[in-house]
């Protein structure tokens, strides 16, 4: 076991590098270890991780371990939620566990540069204590590499617990990814493991939800128990659901405004590209001469956004068959996403007239 010192000291130290954040789907991350993530303000979100195991013979008892996350995005980008396990191994006297947390990105660059990074924290009932995570990743290429360091409290004593891990992501499709993670406490405990957990990964098309088929040797989600390795190997699933408020309380009015204010007609010999937003998809990267309007054309039946990395432009929400325009001038790279469902990302290239 660390004393709290030693263990600030390795969270410090794996978080001294800039990076930036951005929502992700878990497509974009591992069962165990996430990578950095935020919920869009507006935007509930809801996971279900459901892991199972089988006892000896000959009754081969199956038992499930279910975490259900609920978190909501709020201003500045701050995510704030509870996970709730029914049957956690963190701690003998708490089989029902609760952790609340919440997550932020620190920075986010305006040009979408390849290292992310989150803050979280956390308070566990199992564990009676807090938790932080740093979390980071990078993409190379179709795979994201994503690191994390733990500091959390011992459910068995005083004092506190901390570890690293590190996972990959290999993007194979636009819908299909296969995930991966290792995590180890710095000082293990008898009976504890390295935790790991590998899974298929699938986004579900014509939908803003994503699946998870996979295996792991820790019973939970929450940040204690990803942490924390057993000797059982138990196979599983998680699925995510996102809910966008503004649909059920009236305030899609107010999403359009932004998309509203932005519909002027383009300036007489400027040239418009038309993008059209289908299957869940912005297309692929527009390249483009300084002075041109892009025109979104939402084709799907639910509504989406075009929002800059960089938040210079935004359209609010786009209902089925409704547009928004946005004229380039700056030259340069121009990343975006859509906040409901983000995993659709597009890119704009714009280059100096000639």
């Amino acid at each position: 076991m660390m004393t709290p010192g030693r263990a600030a000291l390795a969270l410090l130290l794996v978080a001294g590098a800039p990076a930036v954040a951005r929502p992700q789907s878990l497509l974009e991350r591992g069962p165990n270890v996430s990578g950095p993530w935020w919920v869009p303000m507006g935007v509930v979100q809801f996971n279900f991780s459901h892991r199972f195991s089988r006892g000896p013979a000959p009754e081969r008892k199956v038992v499930g371990f279910p975490t259900f996350t609920l978190a909501a995005g709020l201003p500045s980008r701050v995510s704030a939620g509870l996970q709730y396990s029914t049957n956690s191994t963190v701690a003998a006297s708490f089989p029902n566990e609760w952790e609340f947390f919440a997550r932020v990105p620190p920075l986010v660059d305006a040009r979408g540069a390849p290292v992310d990074v989150a803050v979280a924290a956390s308070w566990n009932l199992a564990a009676r204590g807090p938790a932080g995570e740093v979390s980071l990743a990078q993409e190379t290429g179709p795979a994201r590499l994503l690191a994390v360091g733990r500091v959390l409290s011992d459910p068995d004593a005083t004092g506190a617990d901390a570890g690293v891990g590190g996972g990959a992501v290999l993007r194979l499709t636009r819908h299909v990814a296969l995930a991966g993670d290792l995590f180890t406490l710095l000082e293990r405990d008898p009976g504890e493991r390295v935790a790991w957990s590998a899974g298929l990964h699938l986004a579900i098309p014509s939908s803003p939800h994503t699946l998870s088929l996979h295996v792991s040797n820790t019973s939970g989600t929450t940040m204690q128990s990803a942490s924390r390795g057993g000797t059982a190997t138990r196979a599983g699933f998680e699925f995510t659901i996102p809910f966008t408020l503004a649909r059920y309380f009236g305030g899609g009015d107010q999403e359009e405004a932004p998309a509203a204010a932005q519909q002027a007609a383009p300036a007489p010999g400027d040239s418009v590209v038309v993008i059209h937003i289908a299957n869940l998809k912005f297309g692929e990267t527009v390249e483009i001469e300084a002075g041109t309007t892009v025109e979104w054309v939402n084709d799907d039946p639910l509504a989406h956004t075009v929002t800059a990395a960089d938040t210079s432009f935004r359209s609010g929400e786009i209902q089925p068959g409704r547009s928004f325009r946005h004229r380039f001038t700056e030259v340069g790279r121009h990343d975006y996403n859509c906040e409901p469902h983000p995993f659709m990302k597009g890119t704009v290239v714009v280059r100096a007239r000639p």
